[in-house]
């Protein structure tokens, strides 16, 4: 199964946010860390649904430890939390 690394973005008092540094676009929220994680799964799967509709590709997912050396990313590594967010088996297949 493929998983994807979020980046999961939660200060206090805000809604946590959860962005995917391989799938440009593809942000998700939600009011707790538990929403946030369940709408990042879907968030994920509408992402590469639209991506497989309009026949663009799928990017693969990258390590963290590719993910550390990009130095675009490094940086929200160090000062955020990481989630793996696994991608629908039947997507996954599609790709």
């Amino acid at each position: 199964m493929t998983h994807y690394v979020a980046i999961v973005e939660e200060e206090e008092g805000k809604a946590v946010g959860v962005w995917f540094p391989d799938l440009p676009g593809c942000v998700s929220a939600g009011d707790s860390l538990d929403e946030a994680m369940a709408n990042a799964a879907e968030a994920l799967t509408l992402w590469v649904d639209v991506a497989l509709e309009h026949g663009q590709p799928i990017p693969a997912p990258r390590s963290l430890v590719d993910l550390k050396r990009d130095p675009a990313i490094s940086p929200e590594l160090s000062q955020f939390m990481v989630a793996l967010i696994p991608l629908r088996p039947q997507l996954d297949a599609a790709q």
